[in-house]
């Protein structure tokens, strides 16, 4: 298998590289920081997997396209590609958030992933198989305070697999989206920082209360989004396309 994955420098994208080389694909790691990028290829070495890194900066269409190229050349046509790379946005009242802002988040979660899955499609369609995993969040349809970008952003994705799907369909090429919930982490600490300020408590007691309505009385592991990933990309999930999958710890059931 050969798997692209977009903002794969930490977080969940290197949850999902990890796997997936584990899992004996050739990676192919992509971002804006080639710094992280590098060390998440230095742990793929160490799990003896193949992997090549390069740049990607959604705010930069010509950038996807390029990768789309580069991709085609070295390796041939991906089995997956994983659109993972995002932005946290503002967080501020509707009213306070600079257009600016909300521009820049929907280039990089919606409009990025659009692009991705727009460069890469058609060698899978010519080829008559291929799957994409877009990562959405949660958050798209469970408010949360001050988050209004990011929730419209990442909603925004759903839709799009959706048709996407339809279109994708009768060339063997699937689409789904993985909706992760509250995932351990740097992003977490920065969003439970963000609703502390939103509420006016401190973070001690917005991540209390955060996790408090978890039905599973835990965070997310990264490691949990990436095994969905890999399931959805395998043969086993050959049938499943359109989907919007949570993987929330039950925080989000629809």
């Amino acid at each position: 298998m050969i798997a692209v994955i977009t903002g794969a420098g930490r977080g969940i994208g290197k949850a999902i590289a990890l796997r997936l080389g584990s899992d004996g694909a050739t990676v192919v790691l992509s971002g804006r920081d080639a710094e992280t990028l590098e060390a998440t290829g230095a742990e793929l070495t160490a799990v003896g997997a193949e992997w090549r890194a390069r740049p990607l900066d959604l705010t930069e269409p010509s950038t996807v396209d390029d990768l789309a190229a580069w991709v085609g050349r070295e390796l041939g046509t991906p089995d997956l590609v994983v659109c993972n790379s995002g932005v946290g946005g503002p967080s501020a009242p509707v009213w306070e958030v600079e257009p600016a802002a909300w521009e820049e988040t929907f280039a990089v979660n919606t409009a990025g992933a659009f692009r991705t899955v727009r460069a890469f499609a058609p060698p899978m369609i010519e080829r008559g198989t291929g799957s994409f995993v877009l990562i959405g969040s949660m958050t798209g349809k469970r408010p949360l305070k001050h988050r209004a970008a990011y929730a419209a952003s990442k909603l925004a994705l759903v839709g799009f697999c959706r048709t996407a799907a339809l279109d994708l369909a009768p060339h063997g090429v699937r689409i789904n989206v993985v909706s992760p919930g509250f995932v351990e982490g740097d992003r977490l600490d920065w969003v439970v920082g963000a609703q502390a300020e939103a509420t006016g408590t401190d973070q001690e007691s917005a991540r209390a209360a955060m996790l408090g309505a978890v039905p599973l009385g835990r965070f997310v592991a990264a490691s949990d989004v990436a095994a969905t990933v890999a399931h959805l990309a395998s043969p086993g999930a050959a049938s499943i396309t359109g989907e919007d999958v949570n993987v929330s710890a039950g925080l989000v059931m629809y």
